[in-house]
């Protein structure tokens, strides 16, 4: 082989190398900061993933956003943390998926969704249960917690109806069974279409009464298995 041949495949292969390289420290670095950020989401309370991500990278100082990881690479993180360092993680899950089963049979009116932590398997300690419910009506939903006489506080919650568009819907809070619960209320429109997770911006996951029953179901045996 020529010389120059040679050395111009040389040079090919050592930037090869450099490249493979750099993309394992990228990649390590990402899950460096994903797992950080799960460490905080968990321990520290916070619930923003774009905030604890750049919480854990300033930490870590790590500043280049190559090696920021996605939402989805920290609720993969917080997965394994939890299943690694928070041994009564599954019973506390259990416990809210039992309440939100309760509660879609109560809220049946209003074809609830069971949606966030809780149906995820992400939720912990301090996590509300998260329902969905649908009236095109704004007042039939406090109108039905105050005939039931369930005190309940007023809030509000933006979500993105798809990429362009955003708008703000009311939230009504309340406790019961020592847990905190928490209604987002929608216009029966969008049962047909989820707003977006801010997670990964599809369309967010539901859960119905029946799909929760599996659910509970597929994690009892599990927890056997386990």
């Amino acid at each position: 082989m020529p010389r120059r041949k040679q050395a111009s495949q040389g040079k090919a292969e050592m930037a090869g190398h450099h490249a493979r390289h750099a993309q394992t420290r990228i990649r390590e670095r990402r899950e460096r900061v994903a797992g950080e950020a799960a460490r905080l989401i968990a321990e520290g309370g916070l619930r923003d993933y774009h905030q604890a991500k750049l919480k854990a990278a300033q930490r870590l100082g790590i500043s280049d956003d190559a090696s920021l990881p996605r939402n989805r690479e920290i609720e993969d993180a917080l997965r394994e943390y939890q299943r690694l360092f928070r041994p009564d993680h599954q019973d506390e899950l259990r416990r809210r998926r039992e309440a939100a089963l309760r509660a879609l049979d109560f809220f049946d009116p209003f074809d609830p969704r069971l949606v966030g932590p809780v149906l995820e398997g992400t939720a912990d300690a301090r996590s509300p249960v998260t329902l969905f419910v649908h009236s095109d009506d704004p007042d039939a939903v406090p109108r039905f917690l105050e005939e039931r006489g369930i005190p309940a506080e007023a809030g509000g919650r933006r979500l993105r109806l798809d990429r362009e568009r955003s708008s703000d819907f009311p939230v009504w809070l309340f406790t019961a069974e020592d847990l905190a619960f928490e209604l987002t209320v929608l216009p029966c429109l969008l049962l047909r279409q989820a707003p977006l997770s801010a997670i990964d911006e599809r369309p967010v996951q539901r859960a119905n009464a029946t799909q929760l029953r599996e659910l509970l179901t597929r994690q009892e045996i599990d927890d056997y298995g386990g």
